[in-house]
């Protein structure tokens, strides 16, 4: 599958046109937390510096969202990638959550203005039940990892989403559902992480009413 993804108008337009049309699918928390992410949608101005993505001239032109990787010092999902985000607190909406976690752990402050809509909850298996909010972080932004919380910052061209090879299900003894993963480079990243990143591609990119909750996540994240 192929795609141009260029940072501008024309993928702004496009991605509020199809997140409008989108009927999230909402979870109550139950015994869960709840929480929210940032699918934050930049330029790629910088190396993704991760599984070995190019990093052609061409490239700065295109649009890429940001990844982290957890600080390996965290007592739960160490090491492990993710978006910028946790949990919801009172009084906070999911929006204001995720843009709070957003300045938190790579330093970019934005206001309500840019949140462009949000994708399905996910509930995961350590419990917690994620609402993914897009967010447009616009472009030559500086990012800056929060020390205690994110050991690195990676800006992912949105065309990796694209690849023929996406995405990948692989069945685990543990459950009857297939782990849902997503080729990064020459590596990969999981679930839940993994089917927010396919959601986004399905939905606000390419317009399918695709549903990714029912995605198992590998085993070594249940805890």
């Amino acid at each position: 599958m192929q795609a141009t993804c260029k940072f501008d108008q024309s993928l702004f337009d496009l991605i509020i046109r199809n997140l409008d049309r989108h009927d999230v699918a909402k979870l109550e928390p139950c015994e869960r937390i709840r929480a929210a992410v940032a699918f934050t949608l930049v330029d790629c101005s910088e190396p993704a510096n991760i599984a070995s993505i190019p990093f052609p001239e061409e490239t700065r032109q295109q649009a890429a969202y940001i990844l982290t990787t957890r600080a390996t010092r965290l007592s739960s999902h160490a090491g492990q990638r993710a978006y910028p985000g946790g949990r919801v607190d009172p009084g906070e909406t999911v929006e204001q959550a995720a843009l709070r976690e957003l300045e938190e752990e790579v330093g970019l402050k934005l206001d309500s203005s840019r949140v462009l809509g949000r994708l399905d909850d996910y509930a995961t298996r350590s419990g917690y039940v994620i609402t993914p909010i897009v967010v447009w972080g616009g472009s030559h932004v500086e990012l800056k990892p929060n020390p205690g919380e994110v050991d690195l910052i990676h800006r992912i061209p949105l065309n990796e989403l694209m690849r023929d090879d996406a995405p990948i299900l692989e069945t685990i003894d543990e459950s009857e559902h297939p782990v849902l993963k997503m080729p990064l480079g020459d590596e990969w990243f999981a679930a839940p992480s993994a089917a927010i990143a396919y959601q986004f591609r399905e939905v606000a990119l390419l317009g399918r009413s695709t549903r990714v909750a029912h995605y198992e996540q590998p085993h070594f994240a249940w805890k």
